[in-house]
């Protein structure tokens, strides 16, 4: 199961962003994970309704419980999903939000990576076009909105 990872202790004891890398791997668990939409939905599911077992999913989707188990046990393996014991031996599914949190910081820096590239293109492009482009690049972040 993936750490949660928001923020990761140095040498010193402060605690610093995780490496691009860390967040690229749990982010993509996270994507591999939600590519499916029957997986999709049991997260879902998960969020609106709160810790359910996979009989109770069964219940609620349009599918077998054996098949939900299967999907929550990549749904687990991926860190979405945390198995907590109930009542009689059931065992109670939980949404984990970390890893979502996770793949959420990872596109948001990737976006920033990709910003600054892209503002920085369209000045040229507005430049070689002869369109004075109104904020240069460096000024707004690479954001051009």
């Amino acid at each position: 199961m993936p750490p949660d990872i928001q923020t990761a202790p140095t040498a010193s004891g402060t605690r610093v962003p995780p490496d691009l890398a860390d967040l690229e791997a749990v982010a993509e668990q996270v994507f591999m994970a939600l590519a499916d939409p029957t997986r999709c939905a049991i997260v879902a599911e998960l969020a609106c309704a709160g810790p359910a077992t996979p009989t109770d999913l069964a219940r609620r989707l349009p599918i077998t419980r054996q098949a939900i188990a299967k999907h929550l046990a990549l749904l687990a393996e991926a860190g979405l999903v945390t198995a907590e014991p109930g009542e009689r031996r059931r065992v109670r599914y939980r949404l984990r939000s970390a890893p979502m949190q996770v793949a959420q910081q990872f596109l948001t820096a990737l976006a920033r990576d990709w910003d600054g590239a892209l503002g920085a293109l369209i000045d040229q492009l507005d430049r070689s076009a002869g369109w004075p482009a109104p904020f240069p690049a460096h000024q707004t972040g690479g954001r051009h909105d």
